[in-house]
């Protein structure tokens, strides 16, 4: 089973629907759904998730976007694989870090 962390801030708009397609996600990707969350600056937020916006999602600690952290401000983009630009990464993008985690084809 992957590991899955949602990376955010409290006042992220967007952190919610980031939930959202992480649950759809796990569903694609027939896993039961499980994840930490973590917000930005808290005291438990461990050291590879540093330096991310918000939201973020790490499967095994490795962005789902393969962005590298540069900056924990809120709220980061997501770039689609039509050009365009979201506030939350695609189920798509989810699904096939977990699957490429899990080694399912």
């Amino acid at each position: 089973m992957p590991i899955v962390e949602l990376v955010y801030d409290r006042s992220c708009p967007h952190a919610e629907a980031a939930r959202a397609h992480l649950s759809k996600a796990f569903a694609r990707a027939k896993l039961t759904p499980s994840w930490s969350e973590y917000l930005i600056g808290g005291l438990t937020i461990p050291r590879h998730a540093r330096g991310y916006g918000s939201p973020t999602i790490l499967v095994d600690g490795r962005d789902v976007s393969g962005a590298a952290p540069g900056s924990d401000t809120c709220c980061r983009l997501y770039k689609m694989e039509d050009g365009r630009l979201l506030p939350i990464p695609s189920v798509s993008q989810i699904t096939a870090a977990l699957v490429r985690a899990t080694g399912a084809s």
